[in-house]
């Protein structure tokens, strides 16, 4: 035969199979009176195993190609023009074929896992229900009139909720800004994607730090953008490193989470900060400031924000209630220049004609009540207790087999391994044992490394689940 697979490709071989068969059947090379080339011949030819044809051969029977007639071999359908059925769409190429990527499929699988397995919970990063102001918010929608709207609002967002987050980012968070400056959200994962899709172009060059959130997050190769990688450890980063980048490769824009950062749990310090929008300034690279857990500082001091101290408009910021309240209220916001608010909500509005009115209201209730400075009272103390018992379990199960700093906000903990091990069979053997985490190949270059959230279970489960972790990494030797 005259046709080869692609063994470089990442098109798995049985697709690549069932992609040729297909086409082959549309332009004649295979005719219809006659059997397609057996399983065994394809294999002999192919220099594969059997099973992969027989894979590929399901999947075209199942797209009503082909059919299996004992004796006779695999021939193509008879009504596969639609004589007397409807031919079925082949719904895998169109779904290879979208420009919208998927996750990575590691991170498909921890979701998969943590969905249909009943697992000790160390991956997700959300806040566990008995973190949620529940009461608070039960109290507010069965006590307090709705006074949104129901039709279609500002394209930016509730004006109310609006004004109200700029009350909150001054108090809590030092920064001016005012609601024409504000773009309400679907949570901080859209207003990342809004970003990206409206204020870069493919070919742009971002800088993104390693290891970080934003490492395995396909929306920078769905829109062509080259991500190149600042290093991140537990002094923060090296401001020299970001401008030898930039020199290399013309940076259009920082992605930086200077608080309480996704995984390593660091926080920038003052004199970086300034550094970081000293040379934004100067080379007039834009800044996007991902801030989910300034108000979680265990110690009760404030952190400072980059928008907090940007006097030029460098900087996008970007935070939600996602991680501090609840996130299925799905209220996320970005905070910028006027212009670039309004290209943003025009695009939101393209997708979704703006944010639910209902949401919105419950949120800006919230935030204007004395629920809310108490509720982030509590929430911080739960969280420094977790945080503190992750540590002791880790130090208890695990001693010298891993290397750690302490976070001092956030619901992260990052954590080398100090020997050599198969990071996909050391997660394996830790789902088996009934517990899930994320391995840091999901979110940084370096390999060796774990992220353990412990927002997510209480404190007898996050001894347990790190109790199970050490088992796993015993057993992955």
């Amino acid at each position: 035969m005259d046709w080869n697979l692609d063994r470089k490709s990442k098109k798995p071989i049985y697709k690549q199979i069932a992609e040729y068969i297909e086409n082959g059947i549309a332009d004649g090379t295979f005719p219809p009176d006659k059997p397609l080339p057996s399983e065994r011949y394809l294999a002999k030819e192919l220099n594969i195993n059997r099973s992969t044809v027989v894979a590929a051969y399901d999947e075209i029977e199942s797209n009503g190609l082909v059919q299996r007639i004992r004796g006779s071999g695999t021939m193509i359908s008879q009504d596969i023009w639609g004589i007397t059925k409807k031919r079925i769409p082949s719904w895998n190429r169109y779904i290879e074929a979208g420009s919208f990527l998927p996750n990575l499929p590691l991170t498909q699988r921890i979701r998969k896992e943590m969905e249909e397995q009943k697992l000790i919970n160390l991956a997700s990063g959300e806040l566990s229900e008995d973190l949620f102001p529940t009461n608070a918010l039960r109290e507010i929608t069965s006590t307090r009139s709705f006074i949104g709207r129901l039709g279609y609002d500002h394209p930016q967002g509730n004006a109310g909720l609006r004004t109200t987050i700029a009350k909150h980012v001054k108090e809590f968070r030092e920064i001016e800004t005012n609601p024409s400056s504000i773009l309400i959200t679907s949570g901080a994962q859209q207003a990342l994607h809004l970003v990206v899709q409206c204020l870069l172009k493919p070919g742009d060059a971002v800088l993104i730090e390693d290891p970080s959130y934003h490492y395995n997050l396909p929306i920078f190769q769905t829109a062509g953008i080259k991500t190149y990688y600042l290093p991140v450890n537990d002094q923060g980063i090296d401001t020299d490193e970001l401008i030898a980048l930039h020199k290399k490769h013309r940076i259009r824009m920082i992605f930086l989470n200077p608080a309480f950062q996704n995984p390593t749990g660091t926080l920038l310090k003052t004199s970086q900060q300034k550094a970081i929008l000293e040379i934004s300034s100067e080379h007039g690279i834009p800044v996007v400031e991902d801030d989910p857990y300034s108000l979680t500082s265990f110690n009760g001091e404030g952190v400072s924000t980059l928008k907090s101290m940007d006097t030029h408009g460098n900087v996008l910021y970007i935070s939600s209630l996602s991680k501090v309240v609840a996130s299925g209220l799905r209220i996320g916001w970005i905070i910028g220049p006027r212009s670039v608010i309004e290209r943003l909500s025009d695009a939101k509005q393209q997708i979704d004609f703006g944010h639910a009115s209902f949401t919105q209201w419950i949120a800006n209730d919230f935030l204007e009540s004395a629920h809310f400075h108490s509720h982030i009272q509590k929430l911080v103390k739960e969280l420094e207790k977790r945080r503190n018992q992750i540590v002791s379990s880790l130090n208890y199960y695990l001693k010298d087999q891993v290397e750690y700093t302490i976070p001092q906000g956030g619901i992260h903990i990052w954590c080398k391994l100090k020997r050599d091990v198969d990071e996909m069979k050391l997660l394996e053997h830790a789902i088996k044992r009934g517990v899930i985490y994320v391995p840091g190949v999901t979110m940084g270059s370096r390999k060796g490394y774990v992220r353990f959230t412990f927002a997510r279970e209480n404190e007898k489960a996050i001894d347990e689940g790190i109790k199970r972790f050490a088992g796993a990494l015993n057993a992955a030797k």
